[in-house]
């Protein structure tokens, strides 16, 4: 197999691929020492049998080389640029040069519209329709270490060569039920650029807390908005300046000066002295001193929402039924959230809108103005249609 380590190897490979209406692709990185993921390969393969058309690109041995060509192959809106799960490969060359490959296609959501469950892995699509199976042997690599051996390299290419079945495979079925554009649809979050924007001021919204108080909440936000700014700026995982157990220990006790700070029970102890610590003292008091007029809101939880918990049975029954009737994974469909929010009144929810209108959220709609009812025949359930 051919391990690329040059811009020019790489651009050879990329001008080839031009020729053929898609290129597979997957990369391995690592996360766990850093904010920012870690390039550590690329795995390419034009259509073909076995891995003669397939290469591997090695960032860290090619240190010199330029991701240029690569990048000129993404923009080529003739070539279908295929990956399966493709959110955190497509983060990684974002930040790295804010491009996407277009145009786009993940064999995951493909797999869930074609009725292979929700959230399918790559493993179980190669069981499943390239009636092959993985090597698991290598799965646990930590792909920043050289060399890597023969054996890491055939799991790696593994996971492009058996991609090319399961696309044509994906992209027939979509094409012969319609669905093509169900696809496209859900791709477009994908290929937005905010999705892979952090902004600092909303990480608190990531933290997990029972507490509703503006003022915990004004530190809160501060706490994480500092958090984020500092693990970005030194590239380190933010649970490495302080994880979000201690963020809400500190929003409670809201220490204000060392003294204070040493007393918590929650906070790593490079966190107690140093800049961590001053940005620590420095945001409880931003947000203690906020006006409570800029307190943030607390995320409106199902226990805020009126509920009409009958309602959200029933819709969940209809979408169980309908589930079953279309093929399409239920958590593509709507999420227990959806269906809470909308038997609590709520309208601009994901269900209602685009393919999932057509497929769930136009009956959804009915169902909850009164417009029809749900009876049960046999093992199947019926939409029966109500007099006005």
């Amino acid at each position: 197999m051919k391990t690329i380590t040059t811009t020019e190897d790489l651009a050879a490979f990329c001008q080839e691929a031009v020729r053929h209406d898609y290129v597979t692709v997957d990369t391995e990185f690592l996360r766990e020492r850093t904010y920012y993921s870690k390039l550590c390969l690329i795995q390419l393969a034009m259509p073909g049998e076995g891995d003669d058309n397939a290469v591997l690109v090695d960032p860290i041995e090619g240190a010199d080389m330029s991701l240029e060509p690569l990048y000129t192959l993404f923009r080529d809106e003739n070539v279908v640029k295929v990956f399966h799960a493709a959110r955190q490969d497509l983060e990684i060359f974002y930040v790295d040069a804010e491009v996407f490959p277009v145009p786009l296609f993940d064999t995951q959501v493909a797999a869930m519209v074609c009725g292979f469950g929700e959230q399918v892995g790559y493993e179980t699509l190669v069981r499943k329709i390239a009636r092959e199976s993985l090597d698991k042997s290598s799965r646990f690599t930590d792909w920043s270490r050289r060399p890597l051996s023969e054996a890491q390299k055939t799991y790696a290419l593994a996971d492009v060569t058996h991609l090319r079945k399961i696309y044509e495979f994906l992209a027939a079925e979509l094409e012969k039920k319609g669905r093509a554009p169900w696809v496209a649809e859900e791709l477009t979050m994908l290929t937005n650029p905010e999705t892979y924007k952090s902004h600092p001021e909303d990480a608190w919204q990531r933290i997990k807390t029972r507490t509703n108080s503006g003022k915990f909440l004004a530190v809160l936000r501060e706490l994480a908005r500092f958090r984020e700014e500092y693990a970005q700026a030194r590239n380190i995982p933010r649970n490495r300046v302080f994880k979000d157990d201690a963020a809400v220990e500190l929003a409670s006790t809201k220490p204000r000066n060392l003294g204070d700070l040493a007393k918590s029970r929650l906070l790593l102890r490079e966190a107690r002295k140093g800049d961590i610590a001053e940005g620590i003292i420095a945001a409880v008091e931003a947000g203690v001193n906020c006006r409570p007029e800029d307190y943030p809101e607390a995320p409106k939880g199902r226990e805020k929402l009126q509920v009409n918990p009958a309602l959200a049975d029933l819709l969940r029954v209809l979408l169980k039924a309908k589930t079953e009737r279309s093929g399409v994974a239920a958590k593509l469909i709507a999420s227990a959230a959806d269906l809470d929010a909308m038997a609590a009144g709520e309208r601009d929810v994901p269900a209602l809108h685009g393919w999932r209108r057509e497929v769930f959220g136009a009956d959804a709609e009915r169902l909850c103005n009164g417009e029809i009812g749900l009876t049960a025949k046999g093992q199947s359930v019926k939409i029966l249609r109500l007099d006005a």
